[in-house]
């Protein structure tokens, strides 16, 4: 039996960075991977805090600190620097052989700033820093108003989106992934996520497959029938091993999480889903 931290260490998705227009939704752009809008920290105990650095490193003196449950991050840079390109063009010695990657983080409001190291940091799906103890306003009923469909479907088009590039992020960097119990919450419903802590997965959850070799396409709305009774579906098109594959995502909203946010609660691929 095969377990996730097995296949997720096998994983290496190839992403090709074009131009995706507004008119042509249903093209089949290519994700660019030029990364979430906000990042939160992850890892960090409820009686810590992180580190926030005056340089790449820890020679470089501590300057500040991010809570625990610090939300709403801005990434200005990281280093190593590499782009989408550069990564997948290296081999797997040259990535073994990078040193660990830092950040050049800052919080929304600009008042602290500095370098972390990136296995602390992750896609923050909400964008927006919350306040502990509060709950958050609600941002999607059960059963969407018809008259916002667009924007509820483009809601969960993102978030399997942002799943994606949070799995291609672990693999570059190391770090908690999105399949990893501690963040899986975030994309997909409690009964998923207990499946992912269990052990039994046998094949890589976003990819159908044990390895992965090629490039993943940007998701899209069903075009046939995007959103039904409040549940939306996303398909996702990628090659592997020069074999057309889709992996198919249903979404609607939890209400046993505050806001009611969408989550993923069934996946399928060619010849198997889950849960």
């Amino acid at each position: 039996m095969t377990k996730p931290k097995d296949w997720m260490r096998k994983a290496r998705l190839a992403f090709a960075a074009t131009a995706i227009s507004a008119f042509a939704a249903s093209a089949q752009a290519e994700i660019d991977g030029h990364g979430p809008d906000a990042w939160r920290v992850t890892g960090v105990a409820a009686n810590d805090t992180l580190n926030v650095r005056m340089g790449p490193g820890t020679n470089y003196p501590v300057i500040e600190r991010f809570t625990h449950n610090e939300r709403g991050l801005q990434q200005i840079t990281c280093v190593p620097f590499y782009n989408v390109g550069h990564y997948t063009a290296m081999t797997q010695a040259q990535i073994a052989a990078l040193p660990p990657r830092w950040c050049l983080m800052r919080t929304a409001a600009m008042d602290k700033a500095g370098w972390v190291a990136q296995r602390f940091i992750t896609p923050d799906q909400s964008g927006a820093p919350q306040t502990q103890g509060a709950t958050p306003p609600q941002q999607t009923a059960a059963h969407p108003d018809p008259s916002h469909s667009g924007d509820v479907v483009e809601q969960a088009r993102t978030l399997v989106e942002e799943l994606y590039y949070h799995q291609i992020e672990t693999d570059a960097a190391g770090g908690p992934g999105p399949l990893d119990p501690v963040n899986a919450a975030l994309y997909f419903t409690d009964d998923i996520v207990a499946w992912l802590r269990s052990g039994n997965v046998q094949a890589h959850p976003l990819f159908g497959a044990q390895d992965f070799d090629g490039v993943v396409q940007s998701p899209i709305a069903d075009p046939d029938q995007p959103m039904f009774r409040g549940m939306v579906t996303i398909n996702v098109d990628f090659t592997n091993f020069g074999q057309q594959n889709r992996a198919v995502f249903y979404l609607r909203a939890d209400p046993t999480k505050p806001g009611a946010p969408f989550r993923i609660f069934r996946v399928e691929h060619d010849g198997w889903s889950y849960p």
